[in-house]
């Protein structure tokens, strides 16, 4: 074969007489299923970004064909000739937010050069470039007429992507990053091949940007951590005067987020050493709220989203460990912790709370769990199903034993959801409050394991048991790369057949 010269372009009308032949020659097994003039003239009048042909020796050998959709008016559940408009295209919308494929082939002869995979990549960038969410098409499964006796379609596609079978569409699909959605019923039923079904494929555009008239998210967000220095305080103003000593520092270095311990103000409690440890704590939570009005404050006034740590709190005369988001914006968010140790049930009656929930920020979508319950990774994965992108743990911890803990279940959190977590801590003791003993902490920030990230998956971390602050970046855009192009792939690959997990009785 002589190859002079390869070049892939937008098609043009006058390219039609070849294009029809490499057509012909490309659908031999169906009989006069090839796009005419007038179908094609009109797909380049109305997209002709999206009509791409490659040409050898100045000759159309391959196309790829394509509309843009605004998918929700179609879903899933639809055929070849409703998403076309019956080869109308009137289903065409420029304003859309997916690049529908309608057609790609290559002629028989110019197989096996890797042209297919320069179309594909083509279209990729005409996504990225377009700003839509993603590639869907429809897709033969033209090898599944030899095992229609034996196997389901479903059957039929997970031997392909286990590569027990191939298949020369779906096996080239997969291997160029598409996934398949599900299984379509008499989508093109003229295939007779595929016996009428189709595997619905998607690329998801990791760089596709929302359209909104809100601020965007930053791509780049700078976590400050807290590693707070238990000592005595006289009043809740001397507290405050320190904490916002901590806001003051880190907001000088434009940090997004500020993350302070769980019940980093039990210093409050000497006070109260003439009580048993349970009332004490309940004494505690009534400086909650006065706490909790000057973070208010504190987040707008140094333009920065502060989680509060945690602090004891009565609902209804039960007693819970809540940690605060204050928002910059002025808006705040409360989390109750789930799971109380067992200390803090015996010696303070504390209660668990029963909300897991992520919370919307100008910088990403973030979770928060408290101490004992990062331990737990149940709680951790119903966050990561709603799109968590940071986890804050605020903690306490007396031993190192007991800081290990938190530690090697924060990094565990953040290998198997992909995403960054945050933890702070106390340091040193209270000889003067009861019950409160020392504290060990070396408050990090943690990353996944895989390229593009620290290969200790430690982002940066505290000197042990000084108080300090720490200052890291993250960037978000690595998350979005790693959820779908990462070494191993830990939502995506998770065995929903086999197990799952429930909350309040629904399916996460």
């Amino acid at each position: 074969m002589d190859l002079q010269s390869i070049e892939m372009r937008n098609l043009e009308v006058q390219d039609y007489q070849e294009l029809k032949k490499s057509m012909k020659s490309a659908y031999m097994d169906m009989d006069e299923d090839y796009w005419d003039a007038n179908s094609i003239r009109k797909l380049i009048k109305i997209f002709p970004e999206g009509q791409i042909c490659i040409t050898v020796n100045d000759m159309v050998v391959g196309c790829a064909l394509a509309i843009i959709v605004d998918y929700q008016k179609f879903g899933d559940n639809h055929t070849y000739k409703q998403i076309t408009g019956d080869s109308t295209f009137k289903t065409h919308n420029e304003k859309g937010d997916v690049l529908y494929g309608i057609d790609v082939f290559i002629h028989p002869k110019y197989r096996g050069l890797r042209l297919a995979r320069r179309l594909y990549d083509a279209r990729k960038a005409l996504c990225e470039k377009l700003n839509l969410k993603s590639i869907i098409a429809g897709g033969r499964i033209p090898n599944y007429q030899k095992f229609q006796n034996e196997l389901t379609p479903r059957q039929y596609i997970d031997k392909v992507k286990y590569k027990e079978i191939y298949d020369p569409t779906l096996s080239f699909q997969l291997s160029n990053d598409f996934h398949v959605r599900k299984v379509l019923k008499n989508y093109l039923p003229e295939d007779s091949r595929s016996k009428g079904f189709a595997t619905l494929i998607e690329w998801n555009n990791v760089y596709y940007e929302e359209v909104s008239d809100a601020i965007n998210h930053k791509t780049v967000v700078r976590i400050g951590l807290v590693q707070w220095q238990m000592r005595s305080y006289s009043n809740i103003s001397e507290l405050m005067k320190h904490a916002e000593y901590f806001v003051d520092a880190v907001s000088d270095y434009q940090a997004d987020f500020i993350l302070f311990p769980e019940l980093f103000n039990t210093p409050l409690m000497a006070d109260y050493n003439h009580m048993d440890s349970a009332k004490a704590m309940r004494e505690l939570a009534k400086y909650t709220q006065p706490i909790i009005e000057e973070f208010s404050k504190l987040a707008v006034s140094y333009n920065v989203n502060i989680v509060a740590g945690s602090m004891p709190y009565i609902f209804e005369e039960s007693l819970y460990n809540v940690s605060y988001l204050f928002r910059r914006n002025g808006s705040m968010e409360e989390v109750y912790k789930i799971h109380p140790t067992p200390a803090e049930i015996s010696s303070w009656g504390m209660r668990g709370g029963d909300e897991v929930k992520v919370f919307d920020t100008d910088c990403g979508k973030i979770g928060i769990l408290i101490c004992y319950d990062v331990e737990f990774p149940e709680l951790s994965r119903i966050l990561a199903g709603q799109d968590m992108q940071i986890l804050f743990v605020p903690f306490l911890t007396d031993t190192q034993n007991g800081y290990n803990r938190v530690k090697f279940c924060a990094q565990a959190r953040a290998v198997e959801n992909e995403c960054y977590v945050a933890i702070a801590g106390c340091v040193g003791n209270l000889p003067n409050v009861n019950n409160m003993g020392i504290s060990y902490a070396q408050s990090a920030v943690f990353t996944p394991s895989d390229f593009g990230f620290p290969t200790n998956g430690i982002q940066s971390e505290a000197t042990p048991n000084t108080e300090m602050i720490v200052i890291a970046d993250v960037d978000l855009s690595l998350l979005d790369e790693l959820h779908e192009y990462g070494s191993v792939q830990n939502i995506k690959d998770r065995r929903t057949d086999l197990y799952n997990i429930t909350f309040n009785g629904k399916r996460v």
